[in-house]
């Protein structure tokens, strides 16, 4: 398994999995009064350094979809991350909604969320925290804020 995604075919291999943004790195994209705007059309948006249980050592991600990009400038460059926050991406193309599998290779793949410092770890590893349980353990790994897109599950 490669640790650089660039094609779907590579990001598949993570399909589903919870991972921990480490760093998020504009490359050819920016957001210019709510619109994406990109530098270059065969240069991808941004680049994301994560973390995935599933794979060993750090990811890097390439963004490729507009939404994708925009959602992850939002929360990082507009919104900010507080240094008790992490973001958490799940990258998802098997889970649209039946109404949009046949148009998916034109759909957004990320969901995006902030969330509490640690909420990675405790979504990731069960015996994390043996501490919270319960609502307590819940309140803990909701997101604060999050960007779903509506064509997913």
């Amino acid at each position: 398994m490669s640790n650089v995604m660039l094609r779907d075919s590579d990001w598949s291999t993570i399909d589903g999995e919870l991972c921990r943004v480490i760093d998020f790195m504009p490359m050819a994209g920016s957001v210019k009064n709510g619109k994406v705007v990109a530098f270059n059309i065969s240069t991808p948006y941004a680049s994301v350094s994560l973390e995935c249980k599933k794979m060993s050592g750090t990811i890097t991600g390439f963004v490729t979809h507009k939404m994708d990009f925009a959602n992850l400038w939002e929360a990082f460059k507009e919104r900010g991350i507080s240094d008790n926050e992490e973001v958490i991406i799940v990258w998802l193309i098997k889970h649209y909604k039946n109404i949009y599998k046949f148009s998916s290779p034109f759909l957004p793949r990320m969901w995006v969320m902030i969330c509490h410092k640690g909420a990675w770890e405790m979504m990731v590893n069960p015996n994390s925290r043996p501490d919270l349980t319960g609502e307590a353990r819940a309140r803990a790994t909701i997101p604060i804020v999050e960007w779903k897109p509506e064509v997913m599950e």
